[in-house]
């Protein structure tokens, strides 16, 4: 079943990423630029759905919407980058991509048709649980980097301390001005 609508959705597709090649760093004249183009990429590829009807037409106007939002959150992601807009992104991919799923299902009739919708559903699900799964995951990998850092240091400081002591207490052997000598080189060698 090759429609000339396929050709229509991978154009409006390719037009989608465009503008992924931006900068993660970016100023807010670049953002309104980028936005402006976000809009007009819109516009022309909801323009190029007249050419189709039916629901090839309703296929299309649901790719370029859906383009249209995954470029606004990922525009949005390069502008102020977190790790929340990188979650917000993959949601909106995946709700995009629910969207013309749903549209395709109405090709179909019947039980077909109800198993296609489920099916699109169940991606959905998928793909929000994955992207909330790796959001958590990537947030507790930094709270454990940084408890690890922190017990790095815990035990940087506890061994020169330790170090210190020992060296300390071989200066206790010597008298006058060998000991302090001896002190003030263990001090500066353990960083006291």
């Amino acid at each position: 079943m090759k429609n000339p609508y396929i050709t229509a959705i991978l154009a409006v597709t390719a037009l989608s990423f465009s503008t992924g090649a931006m900068a993660e760093s970016m100023s807010k004249s670049e953002y309104k630029t980028a936005e402006k183009g976000i809009k007009s990429d819109y516009k022309s590829a909801k323009g190029r759905c007249d050419a189709f009807a039916n629901n090839a037409k309703d296929i299309c106007l649901a790719v370029a919407k859906g383009n249209e939002k995954v470029a606004k959150a990922e525009l949005e992601a390069r502008y102020k980058p977190s790790k929340k807009a990188g979650y917000e992104v993959s949601v909106t991919k995946a709700k995009a991509d629910y969207e013309v799923a749903k549209e395709k299902c109405d090709d179909q009739t019947g039980k077909v048709k109800d198993v296609c919708v489920e099916e699109a559903k169940a991606a959905l699900v998928n793909a929000e649980s994955d992207a909330k799964a790796q959001f958590k995951t990537e947030k507790a990998m930094i709270i454990a980097n940084e408890k690890s850092s922190e017990a790095h240091k815990d035990a940087t400081a506890d061994k020169r301390d330790a170090g210190y002591a020992v060296a300390k207490e071989k200066c206790d052997a010597l008298a006058g001005n060998a000991k302090d000598l001896c002190v003030d080189k263990a001090k500066m060698h353990h960083g006291q």
